[in-house]
């Protein structure tokens, strides 16, 4: 693990200067066996407990948080259909996955919270011959372009809905080209069109059925997002540490730091598989959100003080933090 975090880091300006897509970055995770994390044994993964799943995001996420971001998504992906009831699906799809040979992603926001306001559902869904028919857009793919399968979901005239992995190649599906961000550009996120695709039956992952993304996916959820911010403050930190060697003046600003990452990043673990009335206010998965969240900003922007002319140069690890920050 230490080999790939040091490849990761290295690699990590690079990618963000150019936006390249993180496609040998991936090759490492597969090497690593990162790619087994979220995937059952007899499908050729690992499935690791979630406790060490946000740990190994964390510590992804310190050292590349691109890289660490594509790869969320694409558990995302894997998640819901290990949590689907259709084995049949769970076997073509899953071991590839496990081993590389196959890349999903996720596009669900439209199911969850963007385009809520809308009228009509963003993607339509009717029965036909023997499979679904979609059509509408996906507002959010990261790597779409570079996807085999994009799990993503429609509803249906009677409202309810269905979740499946579409195949990516399929006739119809449309990748526009990736949005420049502000940060995070080399995720290759975009909008995918679905103008009548037909999708199989036997890619189905669930429903029909009302609220289709209730329907029991393990997943670290928002968990996972404060896993990523807290690995970004913790590499931002580690760098102020750096600067801080030098400069005894910053250690008032560096000690508090030091002190809130640590409790954020056990916080994170702690919460890890808790659920239900009995959780503490504290540990919520929303408030940790929260000061992950504002962490990120506040240490990011600490060490771009701290770097002084030099991180306001772009390609600096300051200058990249503070954009990657904004991001949560």
């Amino acid at each position: 693990m230490h080999d790939l975090l040091k490849n990761l880091a290295e690699m990590a300006p690079r990618l963000d200067a150019e936006s390249t897509w993180p496609g040998q970055q991936f090759q490492l995770l597969a090497q690593a066996g990162v790619l087994g994390w979220v995937i059952p044994p007899e499908f050729s993964g690992t499935g690791v407990a979630e406790r060490d799943l946000l740990t190994g995001y964390i510590d992804l996420a310190s050292s590349c948080l691109t890289t660490t971001f594509v790869l969320t998504q694409r558990n995302g992906a894997c998640q819901r259909i290990v949590a689907s009831q259709n084995s049949s699906l769970k076997s073509e799809l899953l071991p590839g996955l496990a081993r590389g040979e196959l890349f999903a992603t996720v596009g669900i926001s439209h199911l969850t919270t963007s385009r809520q306001h809308l009228r009509l559902p963003a993607v339509r869904v009717t029965e036909d011959s023997g499979g679904f028919r979609f059509e509408g857009e996906v507002p959010w793919v990261t790597g779409a372009v570079h996807a085999d399968f994009i799990v993503t979901g429609g509803t249906l005239a009677d409202g309810r809905q269905v979740l499946a992995a579409v195949p990516a190649k399929a006739p119809g599906v449309a990748v526009a080209p990736a949005a420049r961000l502000l940060a995070l550009s080399a995720s290759h996120t975009s909008a995918v069109k679905l103008d009548g695709v037909l999708v199989d039956a036997r890619y189905l992952i669930s429903g029909p059925v009302e609220q289709v993304m209730r329907q029991g996916a393990a997943s670290t959820g928002s968990l996972g997002t404060s896993a990523l911010a807290a690995g970004l403050s913790r590499a931002a930190i580690e760098h102020l540490a750096a600067e801080a060697a030098a400069r005894p003046e910053l250690a008032p600003i560096l000690e508090p730091l030091k002190v809130e990452g640590m409790g954020l990043i056990n916080d994170v673990l702690g919460a890890a598989g808790q659920a239900g009335p009995n959780v503490n206010p504290a540990l919520s998965s929303e408030a940790i959100r929260g000061r992950a969240n504002s962490l990120a900003l506040r240490s990011t922007q600490a060490l771009l003080a701290a770097s002084k002319g030099a991180g306001f140069v772009s390609g600096h690890f300051a200058e990249r933090s503070v954009r990657e920050a904004l991001f949560f």
